[in-house]
Formats: structure tokens, sequence, C-alpha cells
């Protein structure tokens, strides 16, 4: 149904509009009498051989959504509902921001592809912690991705680190520090040696001063060499860092069968999708291997099929991470994948 029908009307409309109708529509279905367990009965499969011990949490199965999707946590149940094992709210910011200007979000079709701008638009921290005090699936694990605001310079950037950390601490269970946006000005500045290590020293002081620090993760982009790379995870083991998300959206759009100037029409942004899942892997099985497998990893980019989910965990990863395939593929993924996970 979804190829046949959902999907091409939904295709019809601006992205970013497609994304709030489904969004909303989701929300109110949830609502309605038995929706919820109808949710479940199509979507969910439970089986005890796809729990994971990760990070120190106990996740029902390895494959989550990404951070993107429900920045606002308004929609945790639902998602739970159609059958992942954790989501993953954000990117966060302190205070509420709307983000660039739009359009920001487009399709490539021919390369089943995304290219998004958004700018961490948010309601901002405490919006977000609001609503999941709220939520009432609470065997989902729900991960906080953090950034800064725009206007913060990047000498202060710990700070909003920080204060996400204290406004989302009680209501998620682990933290991923965002750097690796391409779509905020001097964002990725961040990830040079330097400025990380005092950023993640910073967040992670104040989390371990917390009753219950979470483990903290780093985002990292798909554009780094293998010396930055390597510089990544001695950083990590110098700030006691629990693991990597590996990887966020990249700025290079070589070997898109989009034609050229279709591309550069679109304008500057993260690109996502298939084209992603070569170099996302790449980069998981670098960090694996150079890591001696001591370093959780949760494997992001290009997984549109059940193969894909197969050769990132190959690689090395420990947890998965859906968005664009969950776009192109529909909710009925989450199924086919967690289906055939359980097999191996």
């Amino acid at each position: 149904m979804y190829d046949a029908l959902v999907k091409p009307l939904l295709f019809r409309l601006d992205a970013e509009k497609a994304h709030h109708l489904v969004f909303n529509n989701l929300k109110r279905a949830y609502r309605l009498p038995g929706a919820a367990a109808a949710l479940r009965g199509l979507y969910d499969f439970r089986h005890p051989n796809l729990e994971r011990e990760v990070l120190g949490l106990r996740f029902r199965n390895p494959l989550g959504l990404a951070a993107g999707f429900d920045k606002n946590a308004e929609l945790t149940d639902e998602l739970g509902a159609l059958g992942f094992g954790f989501v993953e709210i954000g990117t966060v910011t302190p205070r509420p921001q709307p983000g660039n200007p739009t359009p920001r979000l487009f399709r490539l079709p021919q390369d089943a592809a995304l290219v998004n701008r958004m700018g961490f638009n948010n309601h901002g921290a405490e919006a977000a912690a609001a609503r999941l005090r709220q939520r009432h699936d609470r065997g989902l694990i729900i991960g906080g991705n953090i950034g800064k605001n725009k206007d913060t310079p990047n000498e202060q950037a710990a700070q909003d680190y920080v204060a996400c950390v204290e406004a989302l601490h009680e209501v998620v269970d682990y933290f991923v520090v965002n750097v690796s946006s391409p779509n905020t000005p001097g964002l990725r500045q961040l990830q040079e040696r330097e400025p990380l290590i005092q950023l993640l020293q910073q967040v992670q002081e104040r989390n371990q001063a917390l009753p219950v620090p979470r483990p903290l993760l780093l985002k990292i982009a798909p554009d780094l060499t293998d010396p930055q790379l390597d510089d990544i995870l001695l950083i990590a083991r110098e700030t006691n860092l629990s693991g990597l998300v590996a990887t966020n959206t990249t700025i290079s759009r070589d070997g898109l069968t989009t034609p050229a100037a279709t591309v550069a029409s679109l304008g500057a942004g993260g690109l996502s999708g298939k084209p992603l899942r070569q170099r996302a892997t790449e980069v998981i099985r670098y960090l694996s291997r150079h890591s001696r497998g001591q370093l959780p990893i949760i494997g992001v980019g290009g997984i549109h099929s059940a193969q894909d989910a197969r050769e990132k965990l190959e690689a090395g990863a420990s947890l998965l991470q859906l968005y664009t395939g969950f776009i192109y593929e529909g909710p009925a993924l989450v199924r086919r994948i967690t289906s055939e996970l359980v097999k191996w």
C-alpha cells in the first residue's frame, strides 16, 4: 500500500509539508480506540533474540529511529508502536529556534536520497522534556541528540550542551553530542581536536555530576579523513565517551544519478540515504577495527533493506538507526529488518 498509494501521494507534496502531514496524521490515528494495538500488530516484531544490552541499557531490538524525525519528542509512543527499539529525539537546543528558511528539505528520488538544511529547528529542551514526562511506552529507549543554538558563539557552545543535559537527563536514556551537522554555521569546527576535547570534557563533567549519569555519545560526520577518525577515537578515550554515532549526513555530492544541475539548484545541505550507505559503513568498519570493537557504535546512513542493516552490523555496529530509508520504504521496513535480524 505504501509504495502503490501513500508514497506517490506524499511525494507530490513539498518534502517538509509531507513530513508534517504524516506526523500529524499518525498522532491523530494513534488516539483512536484500538489503533495502538493495530499498529503494533502490523509493524512491531518482538523476539527475545532481538534484545540487545548496549551502553548499559536493554534495547528490545537494535533498530532505532535517527534524530531529525521527531525533533520535539512529540511522537515517541507512536514510533514505538511501529516497531522501533529506540528513538533519538532532536537535535534539541537550549532555546527554541525556527531553523533555516524554507524550503529546506528536498528529495532526490533517482538516488533514494534527501538533502536537508533544517538548521536545528526545535521547540527547545524544556518543551521536549515536558513531553517525554508524559509518554506511556517506558520500555522504549529514548536518546537525546543535543546541539547549540545558532546564535551561540562556538566559544560558548559547551554551555548550550550542558544546558540540554540538565534539562533532559531525567527523561532520556542516553545523550548524543551533535557537532557534525553541516547546517549550523561553524558547527563542524567543533569537531577539531582541541575544541572537541574541551566541549566534551565540560559536558561529561556535568553529566557525571548528575545523580544518574547517562551514556554520552558523539555523532560524527562521514566526511572525516582516517587521521581525523583516529583523533576521534583518542578523544573518545580521553573524555570517557560511551560510544559513537556514525554517521551524520554528508556534504559530498559524488556519485549521484540525479543531474548535477538539479542537485546544484537545491543549494547547500546534508545528503542522506542510499548514496551514504557505503561511506557510512566504511567509517563504522574503520572505527570498530581501530577500537578493537571496544567502543559501541550506532550505525546510521543508507539503510533501506535488511541486507543494508546486516552490512552495518557485520562492519561492527552495535545498534542501527533509520531515517531516509523510513521515508522511502515506509513503516513496513522496520518489521522487514527486525524479522530478518532475528535469523542472523
